[in-house]
């Protein structure tokens, strides 16, 4: 049986706040901390740069940074020497994901690596390389801003994913990110994902508790 990740999305914290929010959601149930990391080219938005994985790390949480930028091997040993544990960059963003994949390993001893897709990325395109990455990135939205809803054929996707990874015997976990609440989180559990990516949803919520567990599956 699957064990089940909630990593909250840093993004949709009360950022005034940030310390606080980090031990609310640690002390009541979530293992990953994910961080939405963009630069207004590649996606239209902007948030934070490497000090904030660095001010965050001392909490104890496994460090989850999503690049979303157009020139992620750039900036990776930065995130990395802040303290990053996983990151992630974008299919679409490199010329070749593999050789990618190895320059963020060289940067750092035991550096996990994941591979993001965008909506409209067919799975085709990336199966042949899985075996490459510790981790793949379902976004079931449109990446740049938080709050949007989850993309139905998001789940296809994940489903595809996870025969995949099943039937090649790869360790590679699935993740999602994007409109996740306790619907759309079951859903994409439902499909084979392992690791929920979750901002609006967990940091608005008034019982933080019962949300993540939610996620977890132990809601019953």
């Amino acid at each position: 049986m699957r064990q089940i990740i909630v990593a909250p999305s840093i993004l949709a914290a009360d950022l005034t706040r940030m310390g606080e929010e980090v031990i609310n959601v640690r002390n009541n149930g979530a293992k990953w901390l994910h961080y939405d990391i963009m630069d207004a080219h590649f996606v239209p938005n902007l948030s934070f740069g490497p000090n904030i994985v660095k001010s965050l790390s001392s909490y104890n949480l496994f460090n989850d940074v999503h690049l979303m930028i157009e020139e992620p091997i750039k900036y990776a040993k930065k995130f990395a020497e802040a303290g990053a544990d996983l990151i992630t960059f974008h299919y679409e963003a490199v010329e070749d994901p593999i050789e990618a994949a190895s320059e963020i390993r060289s940067m750092k001893r035991n550096i996990k690596v994941g591979l993001s897709i965008k909506p409209r990325t067919p799975i085709k395109d990336i199966l042949p390389m899985l075996n490459f990455f510790d981790l793949v990135l379902v976004m079931s939205v449109e990446p740049g801003f938080g709050g949007q809803k989850y993309i139905p054929f998001s789940d296809q996707k994940i489903r595809g994913l996870r025969e995949y990874i099943d039937v090649h015997k790869l360790d590679t976990l699935i993740e999602v990110d994007g409109g996740i609440n306790q619907e759309t989180g079951k859903r994409a559990r439902l499909e084979g994902a392992d690791v929920l990516v979750a901002g609006t949803y967990v940091f608005s919520s008034d019982d933080r508790y019962k949300v993540i567990h939610d996620l977890l599956g132990e809601d019953k």
